[in-house]
């Protein structure tokens, strides 16, 4: 079968919609859709049941996309294969990250990628969100690590990993001792918080709502450092994930607890690149490297 095909199918089944697949695959569904009907035609039947709401997979289209997934899988080993034997003697990479990446992540694994390619060279750029979520989708950087629970046309996910948002506090702080926390703990004290990824408050500001609570002392910052000295110096609780606080929490400075909110939980951080483009083999090996150290976190607890 054609590879263009192993592609759409994958997309389709993940998705559970040839619009939503057509839009991350940057085609249009009328095209997805006649490539699908058109192998099933020629198998004789249907991949997939459609209704109002989508597609579902039938028992035949399940077993045709575990072939197509462990075909492109091989592909991508492949792929990896030649690029190890090319030894990578040159090459550019452009990376845009979060500033909590920057901080404890990214440095980690520039390091080892270095020693393994020398002649690599390297843009590091930090930004908010969506800055980096729109550098990946048109094309200006080779790799963005954001938070990736909304994806903008164009934009592929390497690897993700829950990151949900917690109370980031001292050890000798009131609340330290507590397993879990919810919004309505927080009222009797400042808390430090960002805003999120379209520069405003929104994301916590659901939580709060939800909660039917209000936190009247707050200090909003879109600087990561300052909020990190602040809680540091105990001025108050951040309300942050754990990736930017990796080093802190794992020298006993700070304490991550879990917010129990719906809203907080669901974030999600990943390794993204452009389904339009195809990646250099340095891209290549770097997405390989920042998954791998990403799926190593453990960043819900």
């Amino acid at each position: 079968m054609h590879d263009k095909f192993l592609t759409y199918l994958d997309e389709v089944a993940r998705h559970g919609s040839i619009r939503k697949a057509a839009v991350i695959l940057n085609v249009a569904s009328s095209s997805v859709n006649r490539k699908i009907i058109s192998i099933e035609e020629s198998l004789g039947t249907r991949l997939f049941d459609r209704h109002a709401h989508g597609v579902e997979l039938t028992e035949a289209g399940a077993i045709l996309l575990e072939h197509c997934r462990k075909t492109m899988f091989d592909y991508q080993k492949i792929l990896t294969q030649i690029d190890d034997i090319s030894e990578l003697r040159s090459g550019h990479i452009h990376i845009a990250t979060l500033d909590s990446v920057a901080h404890n992540v990214l440095p980690k694994v520039l390091d080892q990628f270095a020693q393994d390619h020398p002649d690599i060279s390297y843009t590091i750029q930090t930004a908010q969100p969506d800055e980096v979520m729109m550098g990946v989708a048109d094309g200006e950087v080779n790799i963005g690590i954001s938070f990736c629970n909304e994806l903008l046309p164009g934009v592929r996910i390497h690897t993700e990993k829950a990151t949900p948002i917690g109370a980031i506090l001292r050890p000798d702080h009131p609340m330290a001792e507590r397993d879990v926390l919810e919004v309505g703990d927080l009222a009797a004290f400042q808390v430090i918080r960002s805003f999120d990824g379209r520069a405003r408050q929104s994301l916590v500001n659901d939580a709060i709502s939800e909660s039917h609570s209000e936190l009247l002392h707050q200090l909003i910052t879109n600087s990561l450092p300052l909020a990190r000295s602040l809680v540091l110096s105990n001025h108050g609780i951040g309300i942050y994930s754990k990736i930017g606080f990796l080093d802190e929490i794992e020298q006993g400075q700070l304490r991550y607890i879990t917010i129990l909110s719906p809203v907080l939980k669901d974030l999600k951080i990943g390794i993204l690149t452009s389904s339009r483009l195809h990646p250099t083999p340095a891209t290549h090996l770097m997405c390989r490297s920042l998954s791998k150290a990403l799926r190593a976190l453990r960043l819900d607890s």
